[in-house]
C-alpha cells in the first residue's frame, strides 16, 4: 500500500471528508500555481487546451486527466501540480472537450470511456519528452485512463511508464445509480447539472437540432443528461449502453502496465461493493482501498490548516518506483 490514511476525527464520513478538501483544505504548498496554456488541434478539427508546468527537458512528465466538469484549477490539480512542481518534474492537465473555458467546435463533448482521446493526447506528449510519462486520473478521468490501459494492453508501454486512477468510477453503472439517489441527489447533482447543462445549450446553439432540448431542461439526474447528451452525441444508444460499454471494470484484467487503482470504501459516488477485486485485476495493477477518504478527498489535518497533498504525493511516490 502506498500509505496509510486516516481522516481527521472532525471529519466523519465520506460526505464531509469529500466537500471538506474541496472547499476548505489547502492543496498548494507555497507560491500559488501559475500555468502556461497551450493549445492542440485535435484530427477532427477541435481543438484541445493544455495547461503545462514546464521543466527541462528529461525531466518525468507528470500528466493529470481531470474529473467531470474539473480543469486546472480543481484543487486536486492544483495539489497534484504543487507535488509535481515540489520534485522538479514537468506536469500538464489536458482538458477534456469544452473544459477549458471556451466552447469547443465540434458536435461533441467528452465521457467517462474516450480512450480514443487519452491515446491521441498521450501518443503526442510521449513523442515531445525526453523522460518518463507517467499518468494519474481523477474520477471520470480515471475510469477512461484506466479503460484506455486495458483496451491499450501492452502497447500502453510505448506511452506511459506507470499510471494511476484516484476515485474513479470503474463500474459506471453502479456509481451513475449512486449519485442519483439519496442525499447525493440533492448535494451533488445539481451541483454537476449547474454547469453541465448550460454548455449543453450552448452546443445546441452551434448545431440545432443535436439532440433534444425539451428533454435536456427536464435532466433531473446524470442518467437523464447522459441519456439525452452524452450517450448520443458520442456514439451509444443510451445512457445504459453508455455506461455499460464506457467501465473501466471489464478490462482491468487486460492492464499490461504498473497501474495504481486507489478507491476510498466509503466515497459517496462509489458503491463500496462495487470496486474492483485482486481476481478482477492483472497483476500489474494495484488495488488501494482504504476505509476512509470520501471522493477526492483524504484530507489530512495540519497545524497551520488541513490540507490534501498526502494523497498525491502517495501517488506520484508509486508512479515515480514504478
Amino acid at each position: 500500500m502506498p500509505m496509510e490514511y486516516r481522516a481527521p476525527l472532525w471529519l466523519p464520513g465520506g460526505h464531509a471528508q469529500t466537500v471538506w478538501a474541496a472547499r476548505l483544505a489547502r492543496c498548494v504548498d507555497g507560491q500559488p500555481i501559475e500555468f502556461r496554456r497551450e493549445q492542440w488541434t485535435t484530427p477532427d478539427d477541435d481543438f484541445v487546451d493544455l495547461d503545462w508546468l514546464d521543466a527541462p527537458q528529461g525531466r518525468p512528465l507528470l500528466v493529470l486527466f481531470h474529473g467531470l466538469e474539473g480543469s486546472s484549477h480543481s484543487p486536486y490539480a492544483r495539489a497534484f501540480a504543487s507535488i509535481a512542481r515540489s520534485r522538479g518534474w514537468a506536469y500538464v492537465v489536458p482538458h477534456f472537450r469544452g473544459c477549458s473555458g471556451p466552447i469547443n467546435r465540434a458536435p461533441r463533448a467528452y465521457h467517462s470511456g474516450d480512450h480514443e482521446e487519452i491515446d491521441w493526447i498521450l501518443q503526442r506528449l510521449a513523442a515531445r519528452r525526453g523522460g518518463a510519462v507517467l499518468a494519474v486520473g481523477i474520477s471520470l478521468g480515471g475510469n477512461a485512463l484506466m479503460r484506455w490501459a486495458g483496451l491499450a494492453g501492452s502497447l500502453a508501454a510505448q506511452r506511459v511508464r506507470a499510471l494511476a486512477s484516484v476515485c474513479a468510477p470503474l463500474d459506471l453503472m453502479a456509481s451513475g445509480t449512486a449519485i442519483g439517489r439519496g442525499l447525493n441527489r440533492y448535494l451533488y447533482t445539481p451541483m454537476f447539472l449547474k454547469t453541465m447543462v448550460p454548455k449543453a445549450l450552448a452546443k445546441l446553439e452551434q448545431y440545432p437540432g443535436l439532440f433534444d432540448r425539451e428533454r435536456l431542461l427536464h435532466a433531473r439526474d446524470l442518467y437523464d443528461f447522459d441519456d439525452v447528451f452524452t450517450a448520443p452525441l458520442h456514439g451509444f444508444k443510451d445512457a445504459d449502453d453508455y455506461w455499460r460499454r464506457a467501465s473501466a471494470l471489464p478490462v482491468l484484467a487486460d492492464v499490461a502496465v504498473p497501474a495504481l487503482a486507489l478507491n476510498a470504501r466509503n466515497d459517496p459516488f462509489i458503491p463500496a461493493r462495487s470496486l474492483p477485486t485482486a481476481t478482477a485485476v492483472s497483476p500489474s495493477v494495484i488495488l488501494w482501498q482504504p476505509e476512509q477518504g470520501g471522493h477526492v478527498g483524504f484530507p489530512v489535518a495540519a497545524p497551520s490548516r488541513t490540507h490534501v497533498l498526502a494523497m498525491p504525493a502517495a501517488v506520484v511516490d508509486f508512479l515515480a518506483q514504478a
